[in-house]
């Protein structure tokens, strides 16, 4: 075993003299990549450093232009859908108002037409109606009323959505807002012009009704003519 030992030193020691280029050669490349891998890992772990920073802080920039924006679209989304809702409501309260309205002309054209034409405790009867009438227009207009207000509640906030999206740059979002405004707005005026002519016609007849009981004081219930006498509008009565 020790003569195998000097043998195998010897055979080594032989290559290295007669092959001194092997040996250089091995050491040349293991330290060259070693320095090389010691070298592009500092350099990937430098840039690495100092990239992360800056995409972070780019990132950070567009997300928050971009969740403003959303949360602009999500506010004007909001308020429209309340202004939607809100018109729905006082278009159909304003419609109904309308409607009794005209009811109560009716009832007071067809009570001037009978004045004289019936009895004390007829005229009574019928005048009950019209009473009857009366507070129901009171009723209905008191709802539209109540509701015109949240109407326009909504109309301001859906107006400083629309503001708020073009101060953001979310101008489909703007524009989107202020054409809903426009389109309720003009729903509603619509709907008003309906119901101020009601009312004018209201008022006709009341002149018109009480014209003609003037002319029938015997016909009047008690009560009637002592407030058409002291110039008051008999039907303005409190009930």
């Amino acid at each position: 075993m020790a003569a195998g030992r000097r043998w195998l030193r010897s055979c080594c020691s032989l290559l290295r003299r007669s092959f001194p280029a092997v040996a250089s050669v091995r050491r040349h490349c293991l330290s060259g990549v070693s320095g090389r891998w010691h070298q592009v890992v500092g350099v990937g772990l430098g840039v690495s450093l100092c990239a992360v920073p800056i995409v972070e802080q780019n990132v950070v920039s567009l997300s928050n232009d971009a969740l403003i924006k959303r949360a602009v679209s999500l506010v004007t989304d909001s308020t429209s859908t309340l202004l939607s809702q809100t018109t729905y409501a006082l278009i159909e309260a304003l419609t109904e108002y309308t409607k009794a309205v005209y009811t109560l002309v009716s009832l007071y054209k067809q009570y001037a037409s009978l004045l004289g034409k019936m009895n004390s405790e007829e005229v009574d009867a019928v005048w009950q109606v019209v009473i009857g009438a009366r507070v129901d227009v009171r009723t209905k207009q008191e709802e539209y009323l109540r509701l015109e207000s949240s109407w326009m509640t909504a109309l301001r906030l859906s107006e400083m959505a629309a503001e708020a999206a073009y101060q953001s740059g979310a101008d489909q979002a703007s524009v989107s807002a202020r054409s809903h405004i426009q389109l309720v707005k003009s729903q509603v005026q619509e709907v008003r012009l309906l119901s101020q002519k009601a009312e004018t016609k209201l008022a006709e007849a009341q002149t018109e009704e009480l014209i003609k009981a003037q002319g029938e004081d015997s016909s009047l219930p008690e009560g009637i003519l002592g407030s058409s006498e002291a110039g008051e509008d008999p039907y303005l009565r409190e009930d």
